[in-house]
Formats: C-alpha cells, sequence, structure tokens
C-alpha cells in the first residue's frame, strides 16, 4: 500500500514519541485508545463534542474520521491525523491540516491524548514533533492553533512551543459561547529553537500529494 500511498510510510520520531500516518490496524487501537476516557466529563476541550459520543459509535467515529482524511486529501485542502506513539504504545493523535498550502503555506494543528498519559510532557513533545515536520520538511511559513480560555493545558503547550498569542473570539460550544484563544507560530519564531534530536522518514513521496514541490 505505501507504494499507492505513501503516506503510510511517514514516521516523525523524537526521543520520547513517534508520530506516524496510521494503518487501519493503528486506528482500531487509537478508537480503544479514545473509548478509554480524553477528558474529565464536565469538561469539552474540543469545538466539535465528538467525545461526547459513546461505544461504539465513538470508535465508528474514530475510525470514519481517519477514512474520510484519506479519502479527501488533495494538494489544496488535506488533513493528516498521526497517531502518537509512546513506548511502542499508541496514545493519542496528532493532527496537521491545510487549506490553500500551495499559496499560504499556513498549517494548523489539533490533538488529543489519553487522559492516562496527560502531565508528562507528551502534549508538548508531539506538537514539537508535527511542527518540525511542517517547518523543517513542508516548507510552512506558519503554524496556528486554538484552545478554549478555560483549557490552559493547551495553551501552556502552544507557548512552550513559542507561539504567540492572535487574538480571541467567541466560539459555540455545546450550545454556550466561550471564548477561544488562538495561537500563531512564524518561522522567524520557530527557527531560534528549532531541534536537531526530531526525524522524520518517508515524507519525499508525500510532497506532491500536500502540494509541496520542495520545502
Amino acid at each position: 500500500m505505501g507504494e499507492l500511498w505513501p503516506f503510510f510510510e511517514l514516521v516523525v520520531a523524537t526521543p520520547r514519541v513517534q508520530l506516524r500516518y496510521p494503518s487501519d490496524a493503528d486506528l482500531q487501537v487509537l478508537a480503544e485508545v479514545a473509548a478509554s476516557g480524553i477528558h474529565d466529563p464536565d469538561e469539552m476541550p474540543f469545538s466539535v463534542p465528538w467525545s461526547r459520543l459513546e461505544p461504539p459509535a465513538l470508535e465508528r467515529n474514530i475510525l470514519q474520521f481517519a477514512w474520510r482524511c484519506r479519502a479527501e486529501l488533495t494538494p489544496r485542502s488535506w488533513q493528516m491525523p498521526l497517531v502518537v506513539v509512546e513506548d511502542g504504545v499508541i496514545v493519542g493523535c496528532q493532527d496537521l491540516f491545510a487549506t490553500d498550502f500551495p499559496t499560504t503555506r499556513v498549517v494548523e494543528t489539533g490533538s488529543w491524548l489519553a487522559r492516562s498519559t496527560q502531565g508528562r510532557g507528551i502534549g508538548k513533545e508531539m506538537r514539537a514533533a508535527v511542527l518540525h515536520l511542517a517547518f523543517e520538511h513542508l516548507g510552512a511559513r506558519e503554524a496556528h492553533s486554538a484552545s478554549f480560555a478555560d483549557n490552559p493545558a493547551s495553551a501552556a503547550v502552544s507557548a512552550a512551543n513559542g507561539y504567540e498569542p492572535n487574538g480571541t473570539v467567541v466560539a459555540d460550544r455545546e450550545g454556550v459561547p466561550v471564548r477561544q484563544d488562538r495561537w500563531r507560530l512564524t518561522r522567524e519564531h520557530y527557527e531560534p529553537g528549532r531541534r536537531d534530536d526530531i526525524h522524520v522518514r518517508g515524507i519525499d513521496r508525500c510532497l506532491t500529494l500536500l502540494g509541496v514541490d520542495h520545502a
């Protein structure tokens, strides 16, 4: 399958975690991880409250989302949910997506971790990994992210990776208006802190499919 869909060979590795493009077997494990719990039931870190679904609808939603990302990928609009692996175990998902990337060179990120693995710096590490992929291998100029005002852990991950505040909006979260903070990291702010211990393999044959002639 890697010959026809080269993303299956994409891996980003740091000393602590590995991000990889998921096989269907990976997606099954990821779905089980999501069902084990991501956040407190009284909280909602996502704009779309998909984590409220009950099994097996939750697991099916994970599969359908990833399959849809594969099916709808074009150079002008793409989304790559990458599984996060720690010590050989899938613990979450790091998403990278873009619209009109050949023109804008702007990417956005989203992520989640199993609740049992939170609070150990994995969120910061997996974001650093995907930023390395975006800036060093895709030629991104900016990376954007967002977090609700009552989600300080997500904001801390952005700040720790060099993002700067980029305004706020009022968003609808489960029928309630909530302030959402926006974050922005430019290439100029990324480069001084770039790491040399993050390695990517399998990206070269993916570039044309992502609208990247050269990084």
